[in-house]
């Protein structure tokens, strides 16, 4: 199964919705073209939504963190909400948890974004 995003606006936030599997090739490239595009659009406030993403391999977790850095630097925000135990888990073991802002209710990380 290959990783899958969709992308809708809530309140000038870009929510991602992921699903699938974040691994070496495929589904790396896709949430960092995925980013690249939010981006180049102009679209600064990301929200990833894990929630349907089953697996993440550390080459994803390499391109979570690539994404957070290319957004952060362009003065944008990235953040992750609904992660599953096992993505949660794989964030507290690598110790990014502290690095992400991590969120599990949707409205709150739509108004957790600077205006």
């Amino acid at each position: 199964m290959s990783m899958k995003t969709s992308n809708r606006q809530v309140d000038g936030v870009t929510i991602v919705d992921c699903s699938g599997r974040i691994t070496l090739g495929e589904g790396s490239v896709i949430l960092r073209d995925s980013v690249r595009e939010l981006l180049g659009k102009g679209n600064k406030k990301i929200l990833l939504n894990l929630g349907d993403v089953n697996y993440i391999d550390s080459s994803g977790i390499g391109e979570l963190v690539s994404a957070y850095t290319t957004v952060k630097n362009q003065g944008g925000e990235l953040k992750l909400l609904n992660l599953t135990k096992k993505v949660h888990d794989l964030l507290q073991i690598t110790k990014l948890y502290t690095v992400f802002d991590v969120k599990d209710d949707e409205a709150a990380a739509v108004k957790s974004f600077s205006h």
